[in-house]
């Protein structure tokens, strides 16, 4: 994997190196390549099933979750053509509060879980037709959500902007603390015994027709019964795989701020209660408060390739969106710049579970859903790595529903063979 867009907080660091790089004795029964939240799930949850588990990633916690906002949208993430993702995506969701429950268990940390809902508003009538459309498809699909006038939605956030025409409440619409998830499960697969080697993975090693392991930039090979490519973005560029099995995933750049709210007055309104979500100017835009008083502003939609650059335009269209919808938040200090890229599957479906490629199993290709999606990845991975067996509700999201033609294009192009994943 190559560098995250962003460096770890001192927080993670510290974790990170207070893990064991050690290899358990003999082989493990599973190599998790990447380390990032899809990795680390699948890591933790292979442990809890008996199985033992090394990942290698020379910054286990980092990747597009440093980035994410952490919204967990099932409802006001779905898009026409997506219902089968719906599925999955509420299946996640609905499983959020049993994950946050057996995570900080076993990490002894909070992840920043909360009920707080979405409310996703319209500014002109154009927005406002759209948003009309989309809860006809969310009620034609049996979601809960409520439509409000704008002096209604003005009424929950009262820094919304006058010019709000109107709006979609919905309750079920939560959040989490994508960097808190990330540093509990690093802490949760080292009390599982997980073993962790710090290096880029440079090329899957074959024997016998099988998946038998990888080499590492400095020479290392590890080797394991199953390996996992949970590289982000990332994974379709690892030396060694087949063209026919590399995943089809290419990155999606995305531009966030971070601001500080101000505290709450004594029985007054907190800045925001929940996440708000528009459209600006044909642009999707999302305000995630937090419960710490940060508030996360996001996300530009970018095909730049690898880029993660800060973009002064980038930075200026979100102040700029985000003023139009809350006039207010321009007082606001101004914490943090950051990009990341989207690893994205040609149908912005995750790729789940055994690929054409004995011993070989991906689990990438997340795209906007990837902090959603933790816990049932977590959960299907684990189940086909002890099992062979993919659960029912994730089979529509095997690798094998693209054609080997899909990885021949540029989002599945081959790097040279030198080049580190």
């Amino acid at each position: 994997m190559h560098p995250p867009a962003t460096t770890p907080t001192s927080s993670t660091a510290s974790i990170s190196s207070s893990i064991s790089s050690a290899t358990p004795s003999g082989h493990p029964d599973v190599l998790v390549i990447g380390g990032g939240i899809i990795g680390l799930v699948t890591a933790w949850k292979a442990a809890a099933r008996g199985l033992t588990v090394a990942v290698a990633d020379p910054a286990p916690g980092g990747g597009a979750a440093r980035v994410a906002a952490g919204m967990l949208a099932a409802v006001t993430e779905l898009h026409f053509g997506e219902q089968t993702l719906l599925g999955l995506n509420l299946a996640s969701a609905g499983r959020y509060p049993r994950f946050t429950a057996e995570l900080e268990e076993a990490s002894g940390q909070r992840i920043g879980y909360r009920r707080c809902g979405t409310l996703a508003v319209a500014l002109d009538a154009d927005d406002r037709a759209h948003l009309r459309e989309l809860h006809a498809l969310q009620t034609r699909s049996g979601l809960d959500s409520q439509w409000l006038s704008g002096r209604e939605c003005r009424r929950l956030e009262p820094m919304l902007a006058p010019g709000v025409r109107g709006g979609l409440r919905v309750d079920g619409d939560h959040q989490v603390d994508p960097r808190r998830l990330a540093s509990a499960l690093l802490i949760a697969c080292e009390r599982a015994g997980v073993a962790f080697h710090r290096g880029w993975a440079k090329r899957l090693t074959v024997s016998g027709g099988r998946a038998s392991g990888v080499e590492l930039d400095d020479g290392t090979r590890l080797s394991a019964g199953q390996t996992v490519l949970a590289g982000g973005s990332h994974s379709g560029r690892l030396a060694g795989v087949p063209e026919d099995v590399l995943p089809p995933v290419r990155p999606v750049k995305g531009q966030v701020l971070r601001l500080r709210m101000p505290d709450a007055p004594a029985g007054g309104p907190a800045f925001l209660s929940r996440t708000v979500r528009a459209v600006v100017r044909g642009g999707p835009l999302y305000l995630v408060p937090r419960e710490n008083g940060e508030l996360v502003v996001g996300a530009t939609s970018e095909e730049l390739g690898w880029d993660t650059t800060v973009t002064a335009g980038g930075v200026y269209e979100l102040l700029r969106d985000a003023h139009e919808l809350v006039p207010g938040i321009t007082e606001l200090p101004l914490v943090e710049t950051c990009a990341g890229l989207r690893p994205t599957s040609p149908d912005n479906a995750p790729l789940l579970g055994p690929s054409a490629l004995p011993g070989l199993h991906l689990a990438t290709g997340h795209f906007r859903n990837g902090v959603l999606l933790t816990p049932v990845t977590g959960e299907a991975m684990a189940e086909a790595l002890a099992t062979g067996n993919l659960p029912e509700e994730a089979r529509p999201f095997s690798p094998a529903r693209f054609p080997a033609a899909a990885v021949h294009g540029p989002a599945g192009a081959r790097v040279p063979e030198e080049q580190p994943v």
